[in-house]
């Protein structure tokens, strides 16, 4: 069985509280974009074996996707073994949920392989257990995630929109980035509602004006160049610009494809991953 796991960027990032276990409580606007990994299930006699086409990614337990088949095996009871590869393409340690889509592509497609028969709720129950971004992963389009990311609302989508999409060369720890933001110091949260208005409207300039990462302030303080590149992405044309999820990676949403064409050489210098892609 072969599935597309999509990335998915943050048009924003509020963090509205936090919980007595450490969790932030979110409010955010997640965004599916047509960049995704290849997920190739394959049934084998039994347990569970992974491997990648990118060297530099785990294919053991620390891999979420293994993690994805060990709980849905745990819970079900599968006596079957599965084999999992995965055609990398989206960046890890990026802020575009690279692990949590592949891992939420291992339940979906295991659930239909093997017929477990659970619902798609109890898929985003299970991937919760995972990672806060793998219930939105199961859902994807435009989206409204509350909590710790395991209320979803549909939105009107906000589909084929042209992104550039700029990763450094560094990852970012989520972990970490959570563990610096002070929630005591926001004075200002992101206007969620009018954000969504916004984008209902596919109007770029109030996209632009209410799109907001929490995180982006906390991040480029130990990493000054992300802001640097939000500024080159902007000089070379685009309507809306923000670093996605923990970062590092910033997108661009250009009106057409010829102006961020363009843009994606001036874009590479510096040693960044550059990827051409749209909202889906």
């Amino acid at each position: 069985m072969i599935l597309k796991a999509y990335a998915k960027i943050n048009l924003s990032l509020d963090i509205v509280g936090k919980r007595d276990d450490g969790y932030h409580l979110l409010k955010m606007i997640m965004q599916s974009v047509e960049l995704h990994d290849e997920v190739i299930l394959t049934e084998r006699k039994s347990g569970i074996s992974l491997s990648c086409d990118k060297s530099y990614v785990p294919v053991d337990e620390r891999n979420i996707a293994y993690k994805a088949a060990k709980l849905i095996m745990e819970v079900t009871g599968l006596r079957s073994g599965i084999h999992i590869h995965i055609n990398k393409n989206i960046p890890v340690a990026a802020g575009l949920a690279g692990g949590s889509t592949d891992a939420a592509a291992v339940l979906k497609g295991m659930n239909a392989m093997f017929s477990l028969g659970l619902s798609h709720e109890e898929l985003k129950a299970l991937g919760l257990k995972l990672g806060a971004d793998v219930p939105y992963c199961l859902e994807g389009g435009t989206a409204l995630c509350e909590g710790v990311g395991e209320r979803i609302t549909k939105l009107k989508s906000f589909g084929g929109h042209v992104v550039v999409l700029v990763k450094p060369p560094f990852g970012v720890s989520t972990k970490d980035a959570y563990g610096a933001f002070n929630l005591e110091k926001i004075k200002r949260h992101v206007e969620t509602e009018k954000l969504i208005d916004s984008l209902a409207k596919d109007d770029l300039n109030g996209v632009h004006y209410y799109s907001r990462n929490l995180l982006e302030n906390v991040v480029i303080q130990s990493y000054p160049v992300i802001k640097s590149i939000k500024q080159r992405v902007v000089k070379t044309g685009a309507k809306v610009t923000l670093m996605s999820g923990s970062g590092p990676t910033v997108y661009g949403i250009y009106e057409n494809k010829e102006t961020a064409v363009r843009a994606l050489d001036e874009l590479r210098k510096n040693g960044n991953e550059v990827i051409l892609t749209e909202t889906i």
